[in-house]
């Protein structure tokens, strides 16, 4: 399982891999990203003041606006900045560390692969469903610069999180594969259960984000960098938020949105097993394409 790639990519959290500072270190993102979250709210009570304060943690929660929508992308500032500071601060190595090298060319790879899959599983498959017209077309133009920039730092985030900080420790203190890369997709998927917005298909929205975590971390270990897994979470995610948006989940930008919510069993569950399918054909797709680089590529 292991690379060469990827010992590289492991190698700088070998300095330092005891087990309390991964702890201390995964303390330490939370304060972080709790204490951005609570300057954001800080700013909207500046601007908005204590009455409308309780109306804007609803609609930010909802995602139920444009603006909602941006201020909570924003959040995830502090989930950058958290693993970045235990780099620097428990481990004592640069927070450019847990990127890996050739970063950019790793996230156009996966983000132009993940287009081509999604563009030609809509033509081929077209939605069970009449699409519901939702944002106009001049508001969503004018968020979008804002948007595209939020998505980049929200899954960017999540990335440097997961791929780059936990998986990168765990990896660095323990050789199975069962730990540094099944923890992490699992403690990524987890964090997607929400049973009061999904109801019975909490589970499957855990399990769908669990093998996207698997996904995320094998292309980590097989390029030792973080840039193909955030290249697939970035057009994921701008897809389901600017495009086509559950109806109450992030839908506050979207173009279009579903007649249905993410309770809804009947037509969500085999959409939900229609996308952990495509998840596993973009992976399959860009190993391919990684496995014919190494092969043509100059020894």
């Amino acid at each position: 399982m292991w690379t060469k790639r990827f010992e590289a990519f492991v190698a700088p959290a070998r300095t330092k891999p005891q087990i309390w500072r991964l702890a201390a270190g995964l303390v330490l993102v939370v304060a972080v990203y709790a204490g951005c979250v609570v300057a954001l709210l800080g700013l909207v009570w500046a601007i908005a003041g204590t009455e409308a304060l309780q109306g804007w943690m609803q609609r930010i929660a909802q995602a139920g606006t444009p603006t909602a929508v941006l201020i909570m992308l924003a959040s995830f500032i502090g989930m950058l900045i958290g693993p970045i500071l235990a780099a620097r601060w428990l481990h004592k190595r640069p927070g450019r560390t847990l990127l890996g090298p050739r970063l950019w060319a790793g996230f156009g790879l996966g983000a132009a692969i993940t287009g081509l899959v999604f563009a030609a599983n809509m033509l081929l498959i077209p939605a069970p469903f009449p699409l519901v017209p939702n944002t106009p077309l001049d508001l969503f133009l004018t968020f979008l610069p804002a948007a595209l920039l939020g998505i980049a730092l929200q899954t960017g985030a999540e990335e440097v999180l997961f791929r780059g900080y936990l998986q990168q420790q765990l990896a660095a203190r323990f050789a199975s594969p069962v730990v540094w890369m099944l923890l992490p997709s699992l403690a990524f998927g987890g964090l997607h259960y929400a049973p009061a917005m999904a109801g019975q298909n909490a589970w499957l929205l855990v399990a769908a984000a669990t093998l996207f975590g698997l996904v995320a971390a094998d292309l980590t270990r097989v390029t030792g960098s973080i840039g193909a897994a955030w290249g697939i979470h970035f057009v994921n995610n701008a897809t389901a938020i600017l495009f086509i948006a559950l109806d109450g989940s992030l839908s506050g930008m979207s173009l279009f949105k579903t007649p249905f919510t993410a309770a809804d069993t009947d037509i969500l569950r085999p959409l939900i097993a229609q996308d952990m399918l495509v998840t596993v054909i973009i992976w399959a797709c860009i190993r391919l394409w990684l496995a014919r680089r190494d092969r043509t590529a100059p020894a």
